[in-house]
């Protein structure tokens, strides 16, 4: 397994990431410890929840069964990074969403009694929240890092005007401020290319690129189809937006003799941003695949190839789309 540090930090994840949203929803209980068991052996140490994960508003159903598997012992909760988020609704009643101090404080509490750890690696906000002035975001997120229960603090979802006014507010406040972006990001979704890269890349924030095969579209999807699977109605429709760029996509693949999810994978670690692709296998077979990216190596003529297949937005903003 590769390592790097997760962005100005000298905190080491795996370059790929354990996402769990499948736990509880369409990976059982006991195939989710399986996966994260191997993950160990296979070296990802690197885990990726949230609170509203698992299907059911409130209940926290992800992180209870993470939270079960590490009370198993063995180091579990030593070797594993752990990420997981706040922002979502939790309940019906006011301020059990969103970032307000007093939901900060509960939700991380609530988070680290169903994971049965007394601290989290790192906490993100899942989204930004409009109507909480920084300030008491980060007073809320200071008393968690002074009380052991956060050691680091990241986004997801973020523009790159929220990561500068986020970073520069808590420079302020002499608070190390954000340090990893969790973002959509994927060879067909790379509008963060213009504004989000380069913001986390001054500020020191590494990216953590969620949906990195677009739903599935990028993972063989007229393979599949052509093998007698059926699609969903969005990757359907998909399909008829995007048939000219997959069927150039897939045939690249093939002629490397590599699965396309793989080369997907293998195109966001070949990024300089990206620090660990959100990988989320409903099975053992899935994660076995998914780390067989790690050895896939492009070259400079691939990339481009890849760029001409998938074009991004023309670059760094202003300059992609003004003189």
């Amino acid at each position: 397994m590769e390592y790097t540090h997760l962005g100005r930090t000298g905190l080491q994840v795996s370059r790929l990431c354990l996402g769990t949203m499948n736990f509880g929803v369409q990976t059982t209980e006991e195939d989710s410890y399986a996966i994260m068991d191997d993950a160990l052996e296979k070296g990802v140490n690197f885990f990726d929840t949230a609170n509203i994960y698992g299907g059911k508003l409130g209940e926290g159903v992800t992180e209870q069964i993470i939270g079960r598997w590490f009370a198993q012992g063995g180091g579990r909760r030593e070797k594993v990074v752990l990420a997981t988020k706040v922002y979502g609704k939790m309940g019906e009643w006011p301020n059990e969403s969103r970032l307000s101090a007093l939901h900060i404080k509960r939700a991380c509490e609530e988070s680290l009694r169903r994971l049965q750890t007394d601290y989290i690696d790192l906490y993100q906000m899942h989204h930004i929240d409009r109507n909480t002035p920084w300030e008491e975001v980060w007073q809320a997120m200071e008393q968690l890092v002074k009380e052991g229960k956060v050691l680091y603090v990241g986004s997801s979802n973020f523009a790159g005007w929220h990561i500068a006014q986020a970073n520069e507010i808590a420079q302020q406040r002499h608070f190390m401020g954000l340090v990893s972006e969790q973002s959509l990001y994927n060879l067909n979704a790379r509008m963060i290319e213009l504004e989000v890269i380069p913001a986390s890349e001054k500020y020191g924030l590494g990216i953590i690129p969620w949906s990195p095969l677009a739903g599935g579209l990028l993972g063989g999807v007229l393979q599949k189809i052509e093998n007698g699977r059926r699609a969903s109605e969005w990757i359907q429709k998909q399909i008829e937006k995007h048939r000219p760029q997959l069927e150039q996509w897939e045939a690249f693949c093939t002629d490397m003799g590599e699965h396309p999810a793989d080369v997907a994978l293998a195109w966001l670690l070949h990024q300089t941003a990206v620090t660990a692709p959100i990988i989320g296998p409903r099975s053992m077979e899935q994660f076995h695949g998914n780390l067989h990216s790690l050895e896939i190596k492009l070259s400079p003529e691939q990339l481009a190839k890849l760029d001409g297949i998938w074009p991004g937005p023309g670059g760094t903003a202003p300059e992609a789309y003004a003189w």
